[in-house]
């Protein structure tokens, strides 16, 4: 018997290496889960919502990073540094002197002038000599070791980038929590079809199970009447052939379940050693087809609220990219002391820095505070292509609003066409069931009473287990359908 591509596909996207081991149906004992609670597990364990979450700090995180730019700037820095060879410079010593200097001529006075008491004029005379060429000369400036301290800071007042900055960062973290939102709609998907398949699978597994005790009764019967002569060898190989091939399918479907429970402890987060329980029945499942279809708002679908975001983030973004061409405008201050000897580090350690002291002083401080004003004049018409590119993406996310809407109407209309169809075809599949059933209740009336045959037997079980599949395959497709209405009308998460 086919069972809808390995048990209805695993919903066609498991690709995922798992290890399998037999276990039957669903284990039995440890937690219990029904849908909700699975969910609601998911949305605790799933590492996918722990990324997203993360992600939503990082956002947080980098408004908080924007903000501080407003806040002061304040630095401190301390060098000592060792000249140990001075750089020197050439220069012209012509340069300071010109092309002459004037000398003081030397003069006496006597010993006898001073001890008369007399009052007497000195009267210097000076000569007047040309410079020699010297040409150019060696020179070094500073001294061998000196060192700095000081504190500077400063404080943003005006800067048109920073204040649209602020209103972007907030929008990033709007974008950023949508994304958490999208992620959190993957994985309620993702374990709504993954727990409705092992529902439908553990279903369908007590379904064999009942069938293999009908069928291994009629075939313990059908031995016994052949061992009395009643029936032919022909009707027990029958039997047992249609008995075997329940079996192997059993197998298949064990296996499968057993995946199937792999793959959903997957989509919640659940370690793959914890057992699960599902508390959930089939019955208590209703599918019904949409009603108010026509009363959709695509805002309903997070998909579209986030390229709205993203449309706001690139007005933004042409704004902030305008804003470059304001003036910037800081409050600046700093303060500190330099050092300098030219004897060892020592004494430029040993400080001394009175502002009384003017004999042997060797640190000195200084001050200095006020505005900065920056103002953009030309940077090559670099803002301008920024501001077209800008523009591009903002168009290009405003055309996107087409195509997502086209794609959400046409998601609708699967997703309304898909549901009808299924629900159509889990009547049919319904109807068969109750038919073959009974098909097959009276083949086996027919047969023990002698007025049927075996073959009529056999091919009625063969019936009753196809009409089974295609039961259970059209009721699983049925609740995918329901999913995939609720996702694409936005209804799947409130």
């Amino acid at each position: 018997m086919k069972t809808k591509a390995l048990l209805f596909a695993l919903f066609g996207f498991l690709q995922i290496n798992l290890q399998v081991s037999a276990q039957g149906q669903a284990p039995s004992g440890g937690q219990a889960f029904s849908l909700p609670q699975a969910i609601q597990y998911a949305l605790q364990n799933q590492p996918s919502l722990k990324e997203a979450t993360i992600q939503q700090q990082i956002a947080k995180a980098r408004v908080g990073e924007v903000r501080s730019i407003g806040l002061p700037q304040i630095s401190a820095a301390v060098d000592i540094t060792n000249n140990f060879k001075l750089q020197q410079s050439l220069i012209d010593p012509a340069t300071f002197a010109g092309d002459s200097i004037t000398k003081l001529n030397s003069f006496q006075v006597s010993a006898a002038d001073v001890q008369s008491g007399r009052d007497f004029t000195l009267m210097p005379t000076y000569t007047t000599e040309a410079v020699p060429a010297m040409g150019l000369q060696p020179i070094a400036f500073g001294v061998q070791y000196t060192g700095s301290g000081g504190i500077s800071g400063s404080q943003l007042l005006f800067d048109g980038s920073y204040l649209i900055g602020l209103k972007a960062a907030q929008i990033y973290t709007d974008l950023s929590r949508k994304q958490a939102v999208q992620t959190k709609i993957d994985v309620v998907e993702g374990v709504t079809k993954a727990y409705y398949n092992v529902l439908v699978g553990s279903e369908n597994m007590a379904v064999i199970d009942r069938n293999l005790i009908r069928l291994d009764t009629l075939l313990y019967q059908t031995k016994e009447m052949n061992k009395a002569g009643f029936v032919e060898k022909l009707d027990v190989d029958r039997l047992q052939v249609t008995y075997n091939n329940l079996v192997v399918e059993k197998k298949k479907l064990e296996r499968l379940l057993d995946l199937g429970v792999h793959l959903l402890k997957f989509q919640m987060g659940m370690g793959q050693a914890q057992p699960l329980t599902l508390t959930d029945r089939l019955a208590d499942v209703e599918v019904q087809n949409p009603e108010n279809a026509n009363d959709f708002n695509y805002a309903q679908r997070i998909e579209y609220s986030t390229l709205e975001t993203q449309q706001a983030l690139a007005k933004l973004d042409i704004r902030n990219i305008r804003a470059g061409y304001l003036p910037r405008l800081l409050l600046v201050g700093r303060y500190g002391y330099n050092g300098a000897s030219s004897k060892s580090f020592g004494d430029l350690l040993s400080i001394r820095a009175g502002e009384n002291n003017t004999t042997n002083r060797n640190w000195f401080n200084y001050g200095a505070v006020g505005v900065s004003l920056q103002i953009p004049l030309f940077d090559g018409l670099s803002k301008n292509f920024q501001v077209q590119q800008a523009r591009l993406r903002l168009q290009s996310v405003e055309n996107g609003f087409q195509q997502l809407r086209q794609s959400i109407d046409l998601q609708r209309a699967q997703s309304i066409t898909s549901i009808s169809n299924a629900l159509d075809v889990l009547g049919s599949q319904k109807e068969n069931l109750t038919l073959a059933t009974e098909v097959a209740r009276v083949a086996k009336i027919k047969y023990q009473e002698g007025v049927g045959s075996n073959l009529e037997v056999t091919t009625a079980e063969t019936e009753l287990r196809q009409a089974q599949t295609n039961y259970f395959n059209a009721l699983y497709d049925a609740l995918i359908a329901k999913v995939d209405y609720q996702k694409a009308t936005g209804t799947l998460v409130e």
